[in-house]
C-alpha cells in the first residue's frame, strides 16, 4: 500500500462495515493493557476502564475519523473524555491504535510523563483537560458550534458518565445542543451505576427519557455488546437536526469476575498477589 493509500484508509469516514470479531479482539487487547498499567501502580481506575473498553474499541477502530500519525489533523473528529480519570483507558486505546509508542506506557502516572493518571490537554490525543465533572458536554457543544461556523464536517463525540449527569451544567449544555441543532454531536453516556463512594446518589432514571426530553435522538444499549455499540454509532451518523445520545449500560470490571463483584469499583486497590489471577480471569473470559 502506498503512503497516499494508507493515508486515505486512516482518514476514511464513514469506515467500512465493522468486523465484530476484530473489534472484540481490540477491546480485549485494550483491557489487557489497562490491567498492566494499573498493575504497575498497584491501583487505579480499572473498573471503569474494563467496563468501557468495548465502546472505546468500536469508537476508535470503527467510527472515529482520526489519523494516528497526526493527532492534531485539523479535519479529525473530536473526542472529549469528560471523565478525565478514564485516562488509563484512553492511553491503552491510543497505544493499540499506534498513536502513542507502547514503550511510553511504562511512564504512566510518573513525574514528567505525558500519560497522567487523569487526562490533561497537554497529553497526546486529548482535546480538553477532563475530570471536573460536568464540563465535558459544555466544551463539546462549544466545539460543535465552532466547527460548524468554520464549515468543517468533523463530528464531536463526548464521553460522560451517569454520575456526571447529576451536574446541572450537563443539562444546560444539552439544552444548548438541542437548541442549536448540533446533529454532529454525539454524547456517549457510560451508565455504570457508580460514583466515587458507591452507587449513584441522585435518582437519574428514567435516564433515556431525560435525554430524549432534552431534544436528543437517544438509544439505550448494552455497552458491553459490540454489535449493539456499532449499530448505535452508525445510527448516530444521521443528519436530522438533532444531537445524539447513546446511553451505554456497562459493567465495571467487565471481564474479570472478581472485579465485577466489587461493590466499590470507582478506584480499585489490588493486593500484589491478585494481579496474576486478574490477568488469568481476563484471558479466560476473552471478552
Amino acid at each position: 500500500m502506498s503512503d497516499g493509500e494508507a493515508d486515505a484508509v486512516r482518514r476514511n469516514h464513514p469506515p467500512p462495515s465493522a468486523d465484530l470479531a476484530t473489534l472484540r479482539a481490540r477491546a480485549h487487547a485494550i483491557r489487557r493493557t489497562c490491567v498492566e498499567l494499573a498493575r504497575g501502580k498497584g491501583q487505579g481506575y480499572l473498573g471503569q476502564a474494563l467496563g468501557f473498553a468495548d465502546v472505546m474499541a468500536a469508537l476508535y477502530f470503527h467510527e472515529l475519523r482520526f489519523d494516528p500519525d497526526d493527532l492534531d489533523w485539523p479535519e479529525r473528529d473530536r473526542f472529549v473524555l469528560s471523565t478525565g480519570h478514564y485516562a488509563i483507558l484512553l492511553w491503552a486505546t491510543l497505544a493499540e491504535a499506534g498513536a502513542i509508542p507502547r514503550e511510553e506506557l511504562a511512564t504512566f502516572a510518573m513525574d514528567d510523563s505525558r500519560l497522567d493518571m487523569s487526562a490533561l490537554d497537554s497529553s497526546p490525543g486529548v482535546e480538553v483537560t477532563g475530570g471536573s465533572l460536568g464540563h465535558g458536554l459544555p466544551v463539546a457543544v462549544g466545539m460543535g458550534l465552532g466547527l460548524r461556523l468554520a464549515g468543517s464536517e468533523a463530528r464531536v463525540f463526548c464521553e460522560l458518565s451517569d454520575g456526571e449527569c447529576q451536574e446541572g451544567s450537563t443539562w444546560e449544555a444539552a439544552l444548548a445542543a438541542s437548541t442549536f441543532g448540533l446533529d454532529r454531536l454525539v454524547a456517549i453516556v457510560d451508565a455504570n451505576g457508580i460514583q466515587a463512594d458507591g452507587k449513584i446518589v441522585v435518582r437519574l432514571e428514567p435516564l433515556v427519557e431525560k435525554w430524549r426530553a432534552f431534544g436528543f435522538a437517544t438509544v439505550e444499549i448494552d455497552g458491553n455488546d459490540m454489535a449493539a455499540i456499532v449499530a448505535a454509532l452508525e445510527g448516530a451518523r444521521a443528519s436530522d437536526g438533532r444531537p445524539k445520545a447513546i446511553v451505554c449500560r456497562t459493567l465495571p470490571g467487565k471481564g474479570v469476575p472478581r472485579l465485577e463483584r466489587r461493590e466499590k469499583a470507582h478506584f480499585i486497590r489490588v493486593e500484589p498477589d491478585e494481579w496474576d489471577a486478574i490477568r488469568a480471569e481476563l484471558d479466560e473470559a476473552g471478552v
